[in-house]
C-alpha cells in the first residue's frame, strides 16, 4: 500500500521558535538560565564566535567562516563581514533584521559595531576580527 500524507482529524502542526530558555553561560561557567532576549544575546555571541565547518559536532549551516579573511584588503573584510553576519544571523527565526554596520580599524584588526533587530526588540553587538 502507498502511504498517504494526510494529517489526521484533530492532529495541528505548528513551527516552534527556537527555544527562549536557555542555561546561562558565563566566562567560566554554566550557571542559572537566561530567557527571551538575553537567550538570543547569548545564541548571537555562539554562533558569531564559531567558526564554520571546524567543529563536527555543528552542521555545516551553523557559525560564521572568518578565517579565510586573515590577510585580505581591510575594505574587502568589511564588505564580507556585514554579507557573513546577515547569513548567519537571519537563519535564526527571531532575527528579523541586522544593520546599522559601523567599521573601527585598529592595527590588524577591524571592530564591528551593528543593530540585530528581532521579536525581543533591538539590540547592539559588537564583533572585532583580526584580518
Amino acid at each position: 500500500m502507498i502511504p498517504v500524507n494526510r494529517i489526521p482529524d484533530g492532529l495541528t502542526f505548528s513551527e516552534d521558535l527556537e527555544p527562549g530558555r536557555t542555561y546561562q553561560l558565563t566566562e567560566d561557567k554554566i550557571q542559572g538560565f537566561v530567557t527571551d532576549g538575553e537567550a538570543l544575546k547569548q545564541a548571537i555571541y555562539k554562533v558569531l564566535n564559531t567558526e564554520k565547518y571546524e567543529y563536527p559536532i555543528y552542521s555545516f549551516q551553523y557559525g560564521i567562516e572568518l578565517n579565510n579573511l586573515i590577510g585580505q584588503d581591510p575594505t574587502y573584510v568589511k564588505i564580507e563581514l556585514m554579507r557573513r553576519i546577515r547569513e548567519c544571523l537571519l537563519t535564526d527565526e527571531r532575527i528579523t533584521g541586522v544593520d546599522n554596520f559601523q567599521f573601527t580599524e585598529a592595527g590588524d584588526e577591524i571592530n564591528c559595531t551593528f543593530t540585530v533587530t528581532s521579536i525581543y526588540g533591538e539590540m547592539q553587538i559588537t564583533r572585532e576580527v583580526t584580518y
